[in-house]
């Protein structure tokens, strides 16, 4: 009589687990909880860098980039306005050919925060990409949005 009890008691131990364990995975599956999407903040950042990283990259060890290109004529020019002219222009054809909507690429070192190239209203910008690189004395920043 007492091991018929004892197992009773066991299978009705068994089952409440079972019965718990269900009712967790219940209350699991039906509360949600969304995921938080960070791609729209990742995306607009590894634009601006990933851009940047193009235009100091070479494409073969035998190229000049186009940061160099610029800083060389800027340096060969001594920074004088005929030069960030020359620059300018060269520039806002480069940016202008890869469809741009809003950008603004500056000079932020020898030729204290010098706009080189822009287009978009810059004061009514929201969620503005920034990256920067340096090439010998100049550093230049370009910023998307």
């Amino acid at each position: 009589m007492k091991d018929k009890k004892g197992n009773f008691y066991i299978f009705d131990a068994i089952l409440a687990l079972i019965l718990v364990l269900i009712a967790i995975f219940i209350v699991n599956t039906v509360i949600s909880t969304p995921d938080p999407s960070y791609s729209d903040t990742a995306k607009d950042f590894k634009t601006s860098q990933d851009i940047m990283e193009t235009l100091s990259g070479k494409i073969n060890f035998t190229d000049r980039t186009f940061i160099e290109n610029i800083s060389t004529i800027l340096k060969d020019g001594k920074n004088s306005k005929a030069s960030i002219r020359e620059v300018s222009g060269i520039c806002k054809e480069k940016f202008d050919s890869m469809n741009f909507k809003n950008y603004r690429f500056s000079e932020t070192n020898a030729l204290d925060n010098q706009i080189l190239a822009s287009k978009g209203d810059y004061a009514l910008a929201s969620n503005i990409s920034v990256a920067s690189r340096s090439y010998g004395e100049y550093s230049y920043t370009l910023s998307l949005w």
